[in-house]
């Protein structure tokens, strides 16, 4: 994560306070993968892989929808974008903006979320933005990291208790779907 798209910004654009990039990842979800880390995370799961990326207030750095973009280009290789943290929910409206700017150009997005799809769905409200998020998610790998359920058997997640979701299925469908990759 010590990837830094730090680049000149303009006023007016939507900000994302990041704690790094990915380039490329085939760890991060399906296919070649440019992973944003967003900075700040409320849930501090215990033995997180990423506790460097709790703090709201401290570490990271902002960055802009336009310069994300532009990385995620430069990389014909890359099959989609997948959010993680820190909590992207926390960041929903930003990252919103950014999933649409990605779905515009031909690739998935995906994310990872301390909060499963049904936390999400129900605490979604129009100040959060978190509904508008889903909408444009292909996948959700959702529930906070359990290190008493830890696995290594088990694609893109830590923790036996997560999932991976089929938004859009589930959006379309009312009630939560699996994933073919579960």
């Amino acid at each position: 994560m010590s990837d830094n798209l730090l680049i000149n910004d303009r006023p007016g654009e939507t900000k994302l306070h990041l704690a790094g990039v990915i380039r490329e990842s085939i760890v991060d979800g399906p296919g070649w993968r440019f992973v944003v880390f967003v900075q700040g995370c409320p849930h501090h799961c215990k033995g997180c892989q990423n506790p460097q990326t709790w703090s709201f207030t401290e570490g990271g750095y902002d960055t802009t929808v336009e310069n994300i973009m532009k990385a995620v280009k430069e990389n014909k290789l890359i099959t989609g974008v997948t959010f993680s943290g820190g909590e992207p929910f926390t960041q929903a409206k930003a990252l919103t903006v950014l999933a649409k700017e990605i779905r515009k150009e031909g690739l998935d997005v995906m994310a990872f979320s301390g909060w499963t799809f049904e936390e999400l769905k129900e605490g979604a409200n129009e100040e959060n933005g978190w509904m508008d998020l889903l909408r444009e998610l292909s996948l959700l790998i959702d529930g906070r990291f359990i290190e008493e359920q830890l696995t290594l058997n088990l694609r893109f997640r830590g923790s036996k208790n997560q999932r991976i979701i089929d938004v859009q299925r589930s959006l379309a469908e009312g009630k939560t779907v699996l994933s073919e990759l579960n």
